[in-house]
């Protein structure tokens, strides 16, 4: 048995690493963050051993909840190495509130979980900050969380961040994919870069090609391409919400990890086919850049990145136009990208590069 370096000495939390009054400081410092989000349902304060939230004040009469989770992925390894916290939150909240806009659902209230080995100052602020940021953009409430201070458990400097969103929406009315017909239209809405997704294959690029990510980017003289590749998710909740209240969106495909050829078979009927014309908007720089930068082959590019649409929705023929004015009237950028026909479950993306399909049984799938 080793022997006992402090053999009569009296133990703290803090000898082992963990300062409670760290702790207690943050949370004094994020309150009024919190605070910030509340909305009908919630106040969003802070202090208690859970939160709550009203249903009924929030204007639900029979309501379905709907709940999903998500993190930033590695996206947050290049926030931590670079020292740009201050958009992973708005990053958390969309990941997770955009899962829960495609069922139909609105988002309610929010909860994070942050971890990190030892608190470092004003760090965890501006995380948190950027947290409440998002749920401000996708009208939730910051209803609580969990802050974490795990010695041992994280290399010094790292942290690691979960999000946790419930929504609601009324009895019959959610999208299940169910009303998709062949000849339905699928709208895309232009993604604000990179996104959540793909930042495993970013970095390695990073890393084996040297880039300078402090300098600006060779696609964009006038941006740093740190900058470029950390550029918050877009939430879409805002210019949605309405048009699905109208009844005017049958079917909505948050594209994350899978790109557009593994998300849209998500919402569609087991006899029903996604066709996407790969030419019908223009490749962001950003995403010609990394294709470039990685010889990377055009199928790869579109099961790993959002090649320029974050948000795919399939409408019929005769709501086309509208939903897609009112969607630009809301700021949105709208393509007209494709068209659902019969066939199997799947998706088709063609283009100038050539044509790559998935198609298999989808009934097995989760939303995770």
């Amino acid at each position: 048995m080793a022997e006992d370096p402090r053999p009569n000495s009296s133990y703290t939390y803090a000898d082992a690493g963990v300062d409670i009054a760290a702790g207690n400081a943050l949370v004094r410092a994020i309150a009024p963050l919190a605070k910030s989000t509340a909305r009908p349902g919630a106040d969003a304060s802070l202090g208690g051993f859970g939160g709550f939230f009203d249903l009924k004040q929030a204007g639900f009469k029979d309501p379905l909840l709907v709940a999903a989770n998500d993190g930033v992925g590695t996206k947050l390894k290049l926030a931590i190495d670079s020292g740009r916290h201050d958009g992973v939150g708005i990053d958390l909240v969309a990941m997770c509130a955009n899962d829960l806009i495609v069922q139909g659902a609105e988002p309610l209230f929010f909860l994070d979980y942050f971890a990190t080995g030892k608190l470092e100052s004003g760090i965890a602020e501006r995380v948190i900050a950027s947290i409440a940021e998002g749920c401000r953009i996708a009208g939730c409430a910051l209803i609580g969380g969990e802050t974490a201070e795990m010695p041992g458990m994280y290399a010094p400097g790292d942290y690691d961040l979960a999000g946790f969103c419930v929504g609601a929406v009324e009895r019959g009315e959610a999208l299940t994919g169910d009303e998709v017909a062949a000849g339905d239209v699928i709208l895309g809405l232009t993604s604000s870069g990179v996104h959540s997704n793909g930042f495993s294959l970013v970095r390695r690029l990073a890393a084996d090609k040297g880039w300078k990510l402090d300098r600006p980017a060779m696609f964009d003289q006038d941006r740093l391409l740190i900058d470029a590749l950390m550029e918050p998710t877009r939430i879409y909740i805002r210019s949605l919400l309405p048009l699905i209240r109208a009844g005017r969106i049958k079917a909505l495909a948050h594209i994350t990890g899978g790109g557009l050829l593994e998300n849209i078979p998500r919402v569609l009927p087991k006899h029903l086919h996604a066709r996407i014309d790969a030419d019908a908007w223009e490749q962001p720089r950003l995403m010609a850049f990394l294709q470039a930068q990685g010889n990377i082959e055009p199928e790869e590019m579109a099961r790993t990145f959002n090649c320029g649409i974050g948000m795919a929705l399939i409408v019929s023929g005769d709501e086309q136009a509208v939903v897609a004015d009112a969607l630009r009237e809301s700021g949105e950028t709208v393509h007209a990208i494709g068209s659902v026909e019969e066939g199997q479950r799947g998706c088709t993306v063609t283009g100038s590069a050539g044509t790559w399909s998935t198609g298999r049984d989808w009934s097995a799938t989760h939303n995770a």
